[in-house]
């Protein structure tokens, strides 16, 4: 219930968008529809589709053909039947049924279900973990330019402030050491700026690398829907709905499947056996003996194991040993929701109060940079206290617009370690999302031998423009085929710093 409470709230945020400028919406359809770690994973989802099938296969009949030509070379006593000599040509068609395995397709199959379940949970986790990727980055570039416009206002301030200092100093109303201490603090700044610059284009990267397509013009996020008070809730609702626990736990399961698989080695099995030769003689047709035949037989052909050196005992152990790794596994797994939901929660509820604290923060720098400049201009403060008093304020400032980043982050990353940040979770747009069931379907009872599905070409959208293009790629259009961007690399569009 709590999680369908979620679901609704994202959603009516997501939809509330911004029609002039890329909404986070935006940037998480792209990522679903064209990230390569996901669209990766859904091809492996349909690799283990394919396990179903295949151990589904190996308790269904099976029919072989051989055909033969061969010629007698010599023929003595007995043998020596006056028959001709000649080539002979021969066929023969087997069909064998399995009728027991000892219990081992029934096992495979159920242990190739239970990875395709733990599979469609990893492809959940995957969609998760690229949705808070995708938030992070969104965030860190609406972080990192609002970071730069500071500081761009910053140097602005500090040049300004240098000029009157040193049309103060020309008039002595100042000393050398105020314009020293006016030409450190803008030097200063501008060094904050070009690191903020640094940033911001790091960000824009990782943004480009995450969603596909170089950030344009961001609108604020919708406000995250209302999450867990306390973090026991939180764990509580993680435990029940993480996706990484889900597939660890299917995991193990199969691994109870596959032991009991190699068990069944130390079993008799027993097929039903279909045959049926032709042979025809191409030699001499005027001997008076027949020159072709056919034969039929039916039978049961029962295989019991005596000894096999030991083989049985070693698969068992090795598949007791892998299913008691996958166990360990589910308790590690456990242990890192726990502690990634506790440390979600802990994170939000830090920036939380991080964001109230430094609103109050900006307020009073505001106020009092303003009553520092005042009662310089009646010569109780000194250039100094004003350039500490500016200082303070963009800290502050960068504080408050660090935090307000944090606390999305980290609620978003809270939605995902309770399961509640995937797709169904979304609302997204582009299209109809993905069916992790479908390809399953298709695949898992196949039986033609000769049924295939083309080469993949790669859903995922490449993001090298023609100005970074080699003139030999590694990625050539053989292995990939496929445009890539035509126009170059997008910049941050900042101004950089005057020296």
């Amino acid at each position: 219930m709590f999680r369908i409470f979620i679901t609704g709230s994202l959603i009516a945020g997501l939809l509330a968008g911004t029609a002039s400028a890329d909404t986070l919406r935006d940037a998480l359809a792209s990522s679903y529809h064209s990230n390569p770690t996901l669209t990766a994973q859904r091809e492996a989802l349909k690799a283990t589709d394919a396990g179903v099938a295949i151990a589904r296969s190996g308790g269904r009949p099976q029919i072989s053909g051989t055909v033969g030509l061969n010629r007698d070379l010599s023929r003595s006593g007995i043998l020596d039947t006056g028959a001709s000599r000649g080539p002979n040509v021969s066929g023969t068609v087997d069909l064998s049924v399995p009728l027991f395995n000892g219990g081992s397709v029934r096992n495979s199959i159920n242990a190739a279900k239970s990875r395709d379940e733990a599979g469609r949970a990893t492809l959940r986790a995957v969609e998760g973990d690229v949705f808070t990727q995708a938030v992070s980055v969104y965030m860190d570039v609406i972080r990192d330019r609002a970071i730069v416009e500071l500081n761009q206002n910053n140097v602005r301030v500090l040049t300004t402030n240098l000029e009157a200092t040193r049309d103060r100093f020309e008039i002595g109303d100042v000393t050398r050491t105020d314009v020293a201490q006016s030409e450190a603090r803008l030097q200063l700044g501008r060094s904050q700026l070009a690191v903020s610059q640094g940033n911001l284009t790091s960000s824009e990267a990782n943004y480009r690398a995450v969603v596909g397509h170089a950030p344009g013009q961001l609108a604020p996020p919708p406000p995250l829907p209302p999450l867990p008070t306390t973090d026991d809730e939180a764990v509580k609702i993680a435990l029940g709905n993480n996706p990484d626990l889900i597939a660890i736990v299917r995991n193990a399961k199969a691994a109870g499947y596959d032991v009991r698989v190699a068990q069944a080695s130390r079993l008799p099995t027993l097929a039903g056996v279909l045959s049926g030769t032709y042979i025809d003689s191409l030699g001499d047709r005027t001997s008076g003996f027949p020159d072709h035949g056919t034969t039929t037989s039916l039978g049961l052909n029962a295989r019991v194991p005596i000894y096999q050196g030991g083989l049985p005992s070693a698969r068992i152990r090795q598949a007791q040993a892998f299913e008691g790794q996958a166990l360990e596994q589910v308790i590690g797994t456990e242990r890192q929701v726990i502690a990634q939901a506790r440390s979600a929660f802990a994170t939000y509820d830090a920036a939380q109060k991080s964001i109230a604290a430094n609103t109050i923060a900006v307020s009073a720098n505001e106020l009092a940079l303003e009553g520092t400049r005042a009662e310089q201009s009646v010569g109780t403060r000194n250039v100094l206290d004003v350039l500490n008093a500016e200082q303070e304020l963009l800290q502050s400032q960068v504080l408050l617009v660090t935090a307000k980043r944090d606390s999305y982050v980290a609620g978003f990353q809270l939605l995902n370690a309770m399961g509640a940040a995937e797709a169904d979770d979304l609302g997204l747009d582009g299209g109809p999302l993905y069916d992790p069931l479908g390809n399953y379907r298709r695949v898992a009872n196949e039986w033609n031998d000769w049924a295939g599905d083309p080469r993949h070409v790669p859903a995922a959208t490449r993001t090298i423009s023609t100005a970074e293009l080699p003139p030999n790629p590694a990625v050539t259009p053989t292995l990939v085929p496929g445009p890539v961007v035509t126009e170059p690399a997008a910049t941050s569009g900042v101004t950089q710093p005057q020296q």
